[in-house]
């Protein structure tokens, strides 16, 4: 079990509602130190908006939503093993 800090707690709330407010640009992925994830994200939904109608964009919100979601309802200590201990990227 990782330590609980006042920091992880920040980043689980902060990374929670990014998820659900600007998921499809991969906000929530950054806060959480995971670049190379939200560097796919946000390739796919700008490229997405500008070639394929916005279709790719709502499908990135919808993942956004649906981790953001997850991060929320996560207890602390499951959230830091999840996320800091183990590197999960993705769901």
């Amino acid at each position: 079990m990782a330590n609980l800090t006042p920091s992880h707690a920040t980043k689980q709330v902060l990374s929670g509602y990014c998820g659900i407010i600007f998921g499809g640009f991969g906000v929530h992925k950054f806060v959480l130190g995971y670049s190379a994830e939200g560097s796919i994200m946000l390739a796919v939904s700008l490229l997405g908006i500008i070639f394929a109608y916005g279709v790719p964009f709502l499908v990135m919100q919808l993942v956004g939503l649906i981790e953001g979601m997850i991060y929320l309802n996560k207890n602390h200590e499951e959230f830091i093993d999840t996320y800091f201990a183990h590197k999960q990227g993705w769901f």
